[in-house]
């Protein structure tokens, strides 16, 4: 049995979360670009959760890529899918299900341009969501007469040209522009683009008006992770469990962040989803989320990764079932990041709570996050991520941070590659890594005088944009934890590393 709306009433299964009928009724509040696992994982969710609470009482108009054609798994099951959210929540395993209704309607941007364009006369429309990839929100030099415009922002501009027009430019038919593409400042760059392209068209100046104050583009910071469509065999286990087939079924973990950058009361208003879940955050900066995301996930990615590769783990989850491992990423982030990370803006509550979503996050079972892939452009995500929270550190502390180090001595002993043709590669445990790093060669260089490694990679500021060495006692630890790896092995340095915090307590 096919997910449908005819179906979803002889669903009867305890395990899952059915949307009310009521919901299906509301009108269409919100045109999304992008059908993408990302939207249905996080935007979609936000309004389908506000929506089961009657806070919102909206649903979405999803316009697909002129990329592909027709968008028939929409169509055969009513716009309606399944969310598997499965994870580590607070320390402890959870595992449910919930079919999405926020969809109304899923129309191909090549096929239904007319009937898509007629929608900016809707006057319930208010917001406009988007994930098109970081290829999206580029400068083009569309023609918004085009049926249809070639790109996003192209698109954009011509359903916010035809409400200018068909509502007289009324200030209160503007809308708010929300996009999830991860990139920095995404609302900012998506409004400088439009208005470029509207000048490029020549649009009247009144228009150019409306589309400033009329319409509100918000940054956002975006963070779930949504893998897809669940493995073959977890899939028929699934549909066997919850009685039906859904051919847009995804799986996402439990935890989710939303942080829309706005001070306006007109924006807070249009976004009422936002009261369902306090993951939604609406805020006057999103610049402290970003920092935090940044730092404490991205970065302890990174100062662990080569640890992990050398140690033998091939996932995250794996290696956090090793007691020395996890004990590691803990004193990382509550004893190094954290205290580096403090400001006026970052408490240590901050740091606590989102550390400890970390640990959950790393733990999660139903994920496969590869150390390979994390490792990928290795040197300029230590550069980026890491090397900054050492400054910060030294702002307040004399002592080098020993786990720090320890992670940055497994970098480098990784990246003491092998030359396979023109591949840098690393032999571990008999498999061998690939080791996609635009720095591979001058590691493989520096590598040719072991005994000057660690001062040679530490001071060059081509790498670093700052001399690491002049950091008191960095590389003479680094040198200390370069030996015990190449000596001991990775594995027992991470033992080793936890037992004198531990003894202190810790």
């Amino acid at each position: 049995m096919l997910l449908t709306e005819q179906t979803i009433h002889t669903i009867n299964s305890d395990q899952i979360s059915k949307p009310t009928e009521s919901s299906f009724l509301y009108p269409e509040k919100i045109l999304q670009f992008g059908t993408g696992v990302l939207l249905r994982g996080l935007p979609d969710y936000f309004v389908h959760k506000a929506n089961q609470k009657k806070l919102f009482c909206g649903r979405i108009l999803v316009v697909k890529s002129t990329s592909s054609t027709g968008a028939d798994a929409f169509e055969q099951q009513d716009n309606l899918y399944t969310i598997s959210i499965k994870g580590i929540e607070d320390g402890q395993e959870v595992s449910h299900y919930e079919i999405n209704n926020s969809i109304s309607r899923v129309l191909a941007a090549n096929q239904h341009w007319s009937e898509i364009l007629k929608s900016a006369e809707n006057p319930e429309l208010e917001i406009v969501f988007s994930n098109t990839t970081e290829v999206g929100i580029v400068r083009s030099e569309d023609n918004i007469n085009d049926a249809p415009p070639a790109s996003f922002p192209g698109k954009l501009l011509a359903i916010l040209y035809r409400r200018f027009v068909y509502f007289d430019a009324d200030e209160n038919k503007g809308v708010t522009v929300v996009p999830a593409e991860l990139i920095t400042d995404n609302g900012t760059k998506l409004k400088s683009i439009v208005t470029a392209l509207a000048k490029l068209n020549g649009l009247p100046k009144e228009f150019m008006a409306w589309l400033d104050t009329a319409n509100d583009f918000c940054n956002t910071l975006v963070d779930r992770i949504v893998p897809g469509a669940l493995p073959p065999a977890e899939y028929t286990k699934t549909c066997a469990l919850l009685g039906y087939e859904d051919q847009l079924m995804i799986m996402a973990e439990p935890f989710r962040l939303w942080a829309i950058e706005t001070s306006s009361d007109r924006v807070k208003q249009r976004l009422s989803f936002a009261l369902a879940d306090p993951n939604v955050l609406l805020v006057p900066s999103i610049e402290k989320y970003k920092e935090i995301k940044l730092r404490l996930l991205n970065g302890t990615h990174t100062i662990s990764c080569a640890l992990a590769l050398l140690a033998g783990f091939e996932t995250v989850k794996e290696a956090m079932q090793n007691a020395a491992f996890n004990q590691f990423i803990r004193l990382l982030m509550q004893d190094e990041i954290g205290p580096a990370l403090l400001s006026d803006s970052i408490s240590v509550a901050d740091i606590n709570d989102f550390s400890s979503k970390v640990i959950d996050r790393f733990a999660n079972p139903y994920l496969e996050h590869k150390w390979e892939s994390i490792a990928l452009n290795y040197s300029s995500k230590m550069a980026m991520r890491n090397i900054p929270l050492l400054g910060k550190w030294y702002t307040t502390q004399h002592e080098a941070p020993q786990l720090f180090a320890l992670g940055f001595a497994a970098y480098l002993y990784l990246l003491k590659s092998k030359l396979n043709g023109n591949q840098y590669e690393q032999l571990i445990n008999g498999r061998t890594i690939l080791l996609q790093d635009e720095s591979a060669s001058k590691l493989y260089a520096a590598w040719v005088n072991p005994d000057k490694l660690v001062h040679t990679v530490l001071s060059d500021t081509d790498l670093w944009g700052i001399n690491l060495t002049e950091f008191p006692h960095f590389e003479e630890t680094v040198n200390q934890k370069l030996q015990q790896i190449i000596e001991e092995g990775a594995l027992k340095a991470l033992e080793i590393s936890s037992v004198p915090l531990q003894q202190k307590g810790k």
